[in-house]
Formats: C-alpha cells, sequence, structure tokens
C-alpha cells in the first residue's frame, strides 16, 4: 500500500471526509493519526471501493418534483387570490404536497398543489429530500459495513472516551468493520479502520445474510433488519445494494416476517390517523411497494431520520434508495420477497428517534 504523509489543520481533514460522505464511499476511515510530528497518513491510492453511489436515473419522476409540507389550517384557493372563496381548509396535522406550478398574483407567489388547488407562500414550507442513497454493491461484502447515524468522534481503543483533537465523523459518513469487542461499558464498539473504535449506539450495520429458505437461487428479495434499521438487495445470495431505512415506531411497530410484494406504484396517497393528534396526508409518496396489506417499502422526502425508527409501520428509505429498488425489482423472475426481522447483537439497543414521536407512514 502506498501512503502519503501530510500536515492537515482539522478544517481541512473535516472538509476531506464530507468529501467522502458526500459521495458515499467507504474511503473514510483511509486517512488516521499517526503521530503529534506526523501529524495525519492517507492511503495516496486506496484500492477501487466495492461500494458504489448509484448514478441518478436520467428519467426519474422524483428528480423533477418539489415538495412542500403545509402549515396547518391553510385554506386551499380555486385560483391563485384570495378574492374567491376557498375550496377547502386542510385541517392540521402532518401534510406533504407536490408543487405542480407558482405563479405571482397581486405581489406574492402562489403555489398550484392541484389542478384548481392554490395556496400562498406563507402556507408552505418547500422541503429538500435526503441526499443519503446507500450503496450499490458490486461484490460480496468480506465484512460488515456500516455507517454513523449521529455526528461523533472516534475513539482510539473500545470503551474510551475520543482522544483530543480526534476527528467528529459525520452522519452518513460510511466504514467497513474490521474487530467487534463488548467493552467495560457494556456496549459493544466497532472497529472502523485504522484503529479508530466507535461505540454501538452510535452507527447502523449491515452485513450479508444467507437467504430464507422459501426463496429460490435465482429469485430478488429484500432483508430489512429492524434493530439496525437498515436494509440489504439481494440476487439469489449476492448483495447487490444496502442503506438506511426508517421503520415504524413503537407505537405502531413493522411486523417481522417473510412477505412478498403484492402492489407496486411509482407514486400514491397515503393517509392516516384521521382526527387525531398524529394525523397525516401525504401526496405522491413515491416508488411504493405494499408487502404487509397496507405497509410498504416506499420513498420518504419528508425526512432525513434515516438510521432512526421514525414511521406509522411503512420501511421508509431515501428516495434514491427506494428508487433503486423499485426499478431493479422490476426485474425479478418473482414478486419481490420481503424478509423483516430483528437482528441479535449481544447487547440489545433499539433505534428510535430522539426527536419526533410520529412523521408520516
Amino acid at each position: 500500500m502506498i501512503v502519503q504523509i501530510i500536515r492537515f489543520s482539522f478544517a481541512a481533514l473535516f472538509l476531506l471526509i464530507g468529501m467522502a460522505v458526500a459521495t458515499n464511499t467507504v474511503e473514510a476511515a483511509s486517512c488516521y493519526f499517526h503521530s503529534p510530528d506526523v501529524d495525519y497518513v492517507c492511503d495516496s491510492k486506496p484500492e477501487p471501493s466495492i461500494f458504489v453511489e448509484p448514478q441518478p436515473f436520467p428519467d426519474s419522476p422524483t428528480k423533477r418534483a418539489t415538495y412542500a409540507r403545509l402549515m396547518d389550517l391553510t385554506n386551499v384557493y380555486p385560483q391563485p387570490t384570495t378574492a374567491v372563496a376557498p375550496v377547502r381548509n386542510v385541517g392540521d396535522g402532518f401534510l406533504f404536497v407536490t408543487v405542480q406550478a407558482v405563479e405571482e398574483h397581486d405581489g406574492q407567489n402562489w403555489f398550484m398543489i392541484n389542478l384548481g388547488e392554490w395556496v400562498q407562500e406563507k402556507d408552505l414550507i418547500l422541503v429538500d429530500d435526503s441526499e443519503f442513497t446507500g450503496f450499490e454493491v458490486h461484490a460480496q461484502p468480506e465484512r460488515a459495513f456500516g455507517w454513523m447515524v449521529v455526528d461523533f468522534w472516534y475513539s482510539n481503543e473500545p470503551g474510551a472516551e475520543p482522544v483530543p483533537g480526534a476527528l467528529k465523523l459525520p452522519r452518513y459518513t460510511s466504514f467497513e468493520v474490521f474487530n467487534a469487542v463488548k467493552a467495560d461499558d457494556g456496549w459493544i464498539w466497532y472497529d472502523i479502520g485504522n484503529g479508530r473504535w466507535m461505540r454501538q449506539t452510535y452507527v447502523s450495520l449491515a452485513d450479508a445474510d444467507p437467504r430464507p429458505e422459501e426463496v429460490a437461487e435465482d429469485e430478488y428479495w429484500v432483508e430489512v433488519d429492524l434493530y439496525e434499521q437498515t436494509f440489504a438487495a439481494y440476487e439469489g445470495d449476492r448483495m447487490v445494494y444496502a442503506g438506511l431505512i426508517s421503520s415504524g415506531l413503537n407505537r405502531w411497530p413493522t411486523s417481522e416476517g417473510l412477505f412478498q410484494v403484492w402492489d407496486r406504484q411509482t407514486k400514491t396517497k397515503m393517509s392516516g390517523a384521521e382526527g387525531k393528534v398524529d394525523y397525516y396526508f401525504i401526496e405522491d409518496v413515491p416508488h411504493t411497494m405494499f408487502f404487509d396489506q397496507d405497509i410498504a417499502l416506499h420513498g420518504a422526502f419528508w425526512h432525513d431520520r434515516f438510521g432512526y425508527k421514525h414511521s406509522h409501520g411503512c420501511v421508509n428509505m431515501p428516495p434514491r434508495a427506494a428508487e433503486w429498488v423499485f426499478n431493479w425489482s422490476t426485474e425479478s423472475p418473482t414478486d419481490l420477497w420481503v424478509w423483516v426481522h430483528t437482528s441479535e447483537p449481544e447487547q440489545i439497543f433499539h433505534h428510535y428517534d430522539p426527536q419526533e414521536s410520529f412523521a408520516g407512514p
């Protein structure tokens, strides 16, 4: 291996790691602190990764979509003016729409959310969907791998506090696992490369698992791990894609079991809990694959909390990951299998969303 010795300021190294995260490679662990005299050592020619960020689909319907959250009690008008009576009031809840057009009238912008339905600019907030995509996996992984689910510093040994000057790895930083031990604090710690250790509570992992007995060698299937909040897509025994998900919160848990996708929609409406505090109505949920009655794998543009439980029972996926699985699975010789289970690390830890108690389907 050829290495290059470089002196970095902390800000410069943070930028380097940030670039690695942006490209979704596992090269985030290719730089490490060597000594106070040498500073950081980096691989100058890292080996090509088997983990590759998927290319956007050129005809992607989500690429052209603009999403927005409606404010509570918003009036919807048949024309872009308040000079006419509203056609309805949306009420209060978790309400998302797709913007169809924008028009200026009387000095303010109006947004068309459906044909003949307009709302004022003050009554909505435009949202950006997650940039996290997960990976295409171009060869069977030799070891577990994963992502940071919080911003946190690495430690030089398991169970230890981060050392002064340690790098703070941003959320969604990717890595491979080279070792795992249970430390004195009772948690499992993972060596994420070059002797940098991270506690299990800060990461989500994926690992290649054998296919369920019911799935044939040539069939396509998706594994959903409720413990790790990750998914992996397989063709027979070979993993071909992996990423983070958000499954049902404890009040609305995603059921475990082996299922098959029974309906597929490029986009669909989802709503629930009408009249309750957790009411939601979301138009144009992208790349929906129903597998357990009304529970589905689908893209979620309305949050970026992947790696944590966050839904009413569905399996939320980053929009580009859901689109990849949706398009890939059309080649399956049978309906796509979905295996939902809870892996069992030695120390039980449930990923839950610390910021919100509910967030749509």
